[in-house]
Parts: C-alpha cells; structure tokens; sequence
C-alpha cells in the first residue's frame, strides 16, 4: 500500500487549502478496508493526529484546534481522501501527512498506522 499526499502550499492566514491523500497498490486488497488519517508535524514538535475517518466514511472525526475548520472526507471508488482546510491560522504551519490502518475505525493515534504518505508542507503566513 503507497499513500502519497498533496495540496499543500503557501497561504495567507484565512486561507483555504486542499490536501488530497492518493492511495495505491491494493493488489490482493480492498481500499474500503482501511481506515484513514490525517497528521501533521510542525518544526520542533511531534506528529499529532488532527482528523481521521472510518474505512466506510460513515463518520469523521476532529482535534478540538482543527474542528469546524477542516472537513475530511473519502471517495472510495477513486481511493481519495481529502482534507479541505478553511479559515488557516499561522499555527496550522506543519508538514501534512495521511496514514492508512486495515481496520474499520480510525484513531488520532500515530501508532495505529501502518501505511504512511510522504507529507506536504502547509504554511500559513502573511
């Protein structure tokens, strides 16, 4: 399983960002079996899950600094998931990476995952 995210980029504090997160390489496998997640690591700190969502995207699931602000969601028939960003704040400035776990629920845990995209910076600054 290959996960590779993408969408980040420079923005002004207010801005929106789209982070898309492409998965391949389920060759024996199904990607509706797969729970997904989002993290992010800024300079000097450690990864922390921000969203995640079940393998049937029947719910999704937010940090308190991100909720109502950033929406997640997965279309399982292109093996997308997709981390729309609104109202950004200087402190949302981080390397942005999806995750993927074989199981129906999703966790905020960075440990549950197997499967790890290559990240996308995300800063926010005037």
């Amino acid at each position: 399983v290959q996960l590779q995210a993408s969408g980040g980029g420079l923005v002004q504090p207010g801005g929106s960002l789209r982070l898309s997160c492409a998965a391949s390489g389920f060759a024996f496998d199904y990607y509706d079996y797969y729970a997904i997640g989002w993290f992010r690591q800024a300079p000097g700190k450690e990864r922390e899950g921000i969203s995640c969502v079940p393998n049937s995207g029947s719910s999704t699931y937010y940090v308190d600094s991100v909720k109502g602000r950033f929406t997640i969601s997965r279309d399982n028939a292109k093996k997308l998931v997709y981390l729309q960003m609104n109202s950004l704040k200087p402190e949302d400035t981080a390397v942005y990476y999806c995750a993927a776990q074989r199981f129906s629920s999703c966790s905020f845990d960075r440990d549950w995952y197997n499967y790890w995209g290559q990240g996308t910076q995300v800063t926010v600054s005037s």
